[in-house]
C-alpha cells in the first residue's frame, strides 16, 4: 500500500497527536477520517483481489497439464501474496515436478505448508481481525454526534432478579396466539364435456 504525500501528512499529523495529544480542528479530523476511508477501501480492494487470483488459480489448476506456465506463474502470484499451498496445490505440483521450475515450487510449497501446519497445532495461526471503524477522535469535532456512542460494559452477570408477583394470571401460548384457520378451499369447478 502506498500513501500520497497528502496522506503522508495526515497520517504524521494523527500520528504527531496520538504521541502529543491535543485538541483537533475540524478539517484534522476531517483529513483523519477520510484517510480512514481510503484505508478500508484499499483493504477491501487487496481482499477482492486475492479471491480473484485465488479464483483464476483454481481454474488455471483444474486445467492442468495444458495451463501449466500460467498456474505455475499463478502460484508464484498466489505464495508471494501469502497464500498457503493446499493439497490440491501439491497434488498438481507433483504432476508438474518434470521441469525445474515445477520442482523448484514443490520444494518451496512443501516447506510453507509444514511450516502452516505446525503452526496451526502449536496454536499460534489466528487470522487477522479486521480493522475497527474510525469514530471518533479525542479533542476532535463532537463528531460522534451522528454516530452512536459506545455503550459501557455490562455488570458481571448475577442471580436474576425475580419478578415482582402480579395479581393478573399469565395467559396461556394459546390464547395470545389462536391457531390459524386454513382457508376454505374454492368448490371444485364442472367440467363441461365438450
Amino acid at each position: 500500500m502506498a500513501f500520497g504525500a497528502d496522506e503522508l501528512r495526515v497520517l504524521r499529523r494523527a500520528l504527531a497527536h496520538a504521541l502529543h495529544p491535543t485538541p483537533l480542528d475540524d478539517e484534522d479530523v476531517q483529513d483523519c477520517l477520510r484517510l480512514a476511508g481510503s484505508v478500508d477501501e484499499a483493504v477491501r480492494e487487496a481482499g477482492r483481489m486475492r479471491a480473484f487470483l485465488l479464483a483464476d488459480l483454481a481454474r488455471y489448476r483444474d486445467a492442468l497439464p495444458g495451463s501449466a506456465a500460467g498456474y505455475l506463474e499463478l502460484l508464484q502470484d498466489a505464495l508471494a501474496a501469502g497464500h498457503d499451498p493446499r493439497p490440491e496445490d501439491l497434488a498438481a505440483l507433483r504432476g508438474l515436478s518434470g521441469s525445474p521450475v515445477g520442482a523448484a515450487l514443490l520444494a518451496r510449497c512443501r516447506t510453507l505448508a509444514e511450516h502452516s501446519v505446525r503452526a496451526r497445532l502449536a496454536g499460534r495461526h489466528v487470522a487477522p481481525a479486521p480493522r475497527t471503524r474510525l469514530l471518533a477522535l479525542p479533542g476532535g469535532r463532537a463528531a460522534a454526534a451522528d454516530e452512536p456512542e459506545p455503550r459501557p460494559a455490562k455488570p458481571a452477570p448475577g442471580p436474576a432478579p425475580t419478578p415482582p408477583p402480579s395479581d393478573r394470571p399469565v395467559p396461556k401460548p394459546s390464547e395470545v396466539f389462536p391457531p390459524r384457520r386454513r382457508p376454505a378451499a374454492p368448490p371444485p369447478e364442472e367440467r363441461a364435456a365438450g
